[in-house]
């Protein structure tokens, strides 16, 4: 399989346009992938458990640290290569651990395992990648409240915190924020509470 890097263009409603992060479609868009509502690490929902090695939830989200990291087939450097990921930021979702190795699965579903070094507890998020159009980015945590851009599926955002209902995010180096649907972001979980 081929690597593509894309780079999203956000317009806003003054038409001015930016570039946001770059980013990797491994393979076609998938549905969301459903879960029960997440909390505060301390106190876990139902459906979710504490990993064996961390002790922090599974699963649970987090994101690429390096410019470049492998995700292999096994969690040793004995196991082949599956995919390399050249997006820094990316929202993962850790599902099992074994030692110091992590499973994780991307927003288009692919799985594998990254050491857990190449992983930080940073969160960030993806705009709807299962979604054809655009979501708004507004100015306030309101469906009535304006919009000052229009944000393209498969954008990544950093997230600063959600309530449940809408998370408050970044764009390209904070120079773009605002609140968009936690509904419309791969990167928290429905009803998660944050920030």
């Amino acid at each position: 399989m081929a690597l593509s890097r894309g780079v999203a263009v956000v317009l806003g409603l003054a038409g001015v346009a930016l570039l946001v992060s770059p980013l990797w479609h491994p393979l076609p868009s998938a549905a969301p992938l459903g879960h029960a509502p997440g909390g505060a690490w301390g106190s876990l929902p139902a459906g979710f458990l504490r990993g064996s090695e961390s002790g922090l939830p599974l699963p649970r989200f987090v994101s690429l640290k390096p410019r470049k990291a492998r995700m292999r087939i096994g969690p040793s450097l004995d196991y082949a290569t599956r995919f390399i990921y050249q997006a820094p930021g990316l929202p993962l979702e850790v599902t099992q651990e074994y030692g110091r190795w992590r499973q994780v699965r991307d927003y288009d579903g692919a799985s594998g395992w990254m050491y857990g070094a190449l992983l930080s507890g940073r969160r960030t998020g993806v705009i709807a990648p299962w979604l054809k159009g655009d979501v708004p980015l507004r100015i306030a945590a309101s469906a009535e409240a304006r919009a000052t851009a229009m944000l393209q599926p498969r954008v990544q955002v950093q997230l600063s915190s959600c309530d449940g209902h809408w998370c408050r995010v970044h764009l390209s180096g904070d120079r773009l924020s605002g609140y968009v649907r936690q509904a419309s972001i791969w990167g928290a979980y429905p009803g998660e509470v944050f920030g």
